[in-house]
Order: structure tokens, then sequence, then C-alpha cells
């Protein structure tokens, strides 16, 4: 597959969301097409049926700026899909994003960072959610999903966490439109999940199909194993400069909450813990595929 056949893909699959009434067509009796006909596409844009076609069929690799916006309106596409757009129509050569470091050259400041926030659970992460690092909150905190190796989107279809997520589905979907936006399309490990979850997830396989792509910057998750039960915490995202798709991520409960205050009897226990150690315990890491 080349960015042309992903282009073409990407369009396709936007183009079957939109319904006619959405962008003001009247839906004639008995229609049976799914989403909009490539003709509406083509005449919502200003652009020949041809040309559209040739998209769609990844004939066509490299779409003038005027055309994508075009297209971009017609298909009702927000700033972050245009984004993604634009890699996909303007990187010819693979790969589309720059190599990750492998774990063991990152920054020894960013490492040295996680550790000085010894009340606050923080992880690095790459691309494709893959826990590179963590720190000892955090590796106390989360039931072994922020252990270095696991995959947080993965770790969102486990059982016990489908049960407790706050708001399970529309996680989902936010998670797996960051998965799209953040990843490389030729990433192997990027297809070894995908490869699995579509096996064994209906519901990724139904929220894939959609294309949707946006990046994910905060949110909540909720988590059980604590002293009072389960908690909902923030988290937050910071991109790493420099260093090929990693993000830093926190997670805090809001003040006054059982979350807050779960954190910080948390915060404790892992206090005493490194204090009845001989030697420091060295921060897990994992080094992901060259």
């Amino acid at each position: 597959m080349n960015n042309g056949s992903l282009l073409a893909t990407y369009f396709r699959a936007r183009r079957e969301l939109i319904q006619p009434e959405d962008v003001g067509i009247t839906r004639e009796p008995n229609r049976r097409v799914q989403g909009l006909r490539r003709q509406e596409v083509a005449a919502l844009a200003d652009i020949s049926f041809d040309y559209y076609l040739r998209l769609e069929q990844g004939r066509h690799h490299q779409p003038s700026e005027q055309v994508l916006a075009s297209l971009g309106r017609a298909l009702m596409l927000d700033e972050d899909a245009m984004a993604y757009v634009h890699r996909l129509a303007h990187n010819a050569a693979r790969p589309l994003l720059r190599p990750a470091p492998r774990a063991e050259s990152l920054d020894e400041n960013l490492i040295r960072l996680l550790e000085y926030w010894s009340h606050t659970p923080a992880i690095i992460l790459d691309r494709n959610q893959d826990v590179i690092r963590a720190n000892r909150m955090a590796l106390a905190l989360g039931s072994g999903h922020f252990n270095p190796g696991c995959n947080l989107v993965m770790a969102l279809f486990d059982a016990e966490v489908r049960d407790t997520f706050p708001r399970w589905e529309e996680s989902v979907s936010q998670a797996l439109a960051a998965l799209r936006y953040e990843s490389d399309p030729f990433d192997p490990r990027l297809r070894e999940i995908v490869d699995i979850l579509s096996t064994r997830e209906p519901e990724f396989a139904r929220v894939w199909a959609r294309h949707d792509a946006r990046p994910i910057m905060s949110g909540t998750i909720r988590s059980g194993d604590t002293a009072l039960g389960p908690i909902d915490l923030r988290f937050q995202n910071f991109s790493v400069p420099g260093h090929g798709g990693y993000a830093l991520r926190t997670y805090f409960g809001e003040p006054g909450t059982d979350g807050a205050a779960a954190l910080g009897q948390l915060a404790l226990t892992v206090d005493r813990d490194v204090a009845t150690e001989s030697q420091p315990i060295p921060i897990a890491g994992w080094m992901p595929a060259p």
C-alpha cells in the first residue's frame, strides 16, 4: 500500500459516513448507497467526477492544496482531519514520520523528570500508545497497564477496563482517532496492534473503519486498584520535542476529590517503599523493536 492508496481509503471512508441531509442534498426514495455518492462529493467540491474517481482509486497521489481544501469542505473535515489528509497527500515516500529513538537513547533529563514527580503518576508513550517509561507512582497505580511494553489502546479492551471505564465507547473513539493521527501507517507495530484487535474486538473494527484522526491532549481515566476503590483521574499529554512522536503523560486528581486523596495515599506508600529499599529500583524500561 502506498500513500495514494491510504488517501483513497480515507476519502472513501469519510464519504460513506456523511448523509445527504448533512450537506443539503434531498434523499430520494429507496436510496441505498451508503453515505454520499462519488458524483455528489465531486459536485460539492467543484471538481470533476473523473478526477475524484482517480483519487478514490489511488491513481492520483498529489492533489493540489486547492483540491484538498475543497474536498475537506465537501467531506466536513475539521482542522485535525485536514492536517492528517495533508500528511497523507504530501509525503510520497515512506516513512510518513521520522522513526522514534530507541528507549535507551531517551534524554537522561527526561527520565529523571519522571522520578522527580514523586507524587505524580507519569509515563512516556510512543506514537503507537506503547508505554516506554513509567515512574514509581504510575507503576503502583496502573494495575499493570502502565508497565513498560503495555499498550494503552489494547488495555482499553480488557474486560475489567471495559466494565469500569467512564464513557467507555467515547474513550475508545478518542483513543483510536489519536492512534491513527499520531502513528505511521507503515509501522509494523501499528499493523500488529490493528491486526490483533481487529480479529478479536468487533467494536475496534467498527470504530477503526471510520478513519477518525485527531490528537488527544487530555482526558479522564478510572482506576479501580486503590485504597478508596474506583477513582477518576485526569490526564494531560505533553509532546517531547526531538523524540520522534514520544509524549509525556501525567495523571492527577481534581482537588478535593477521591482521586486526589487516593494519589496522596499512594504517594505515602511509594515513599515508604523507597525508604526501605537498600538501593533505588531502576526505572523500568522497554526497548521497542527497531
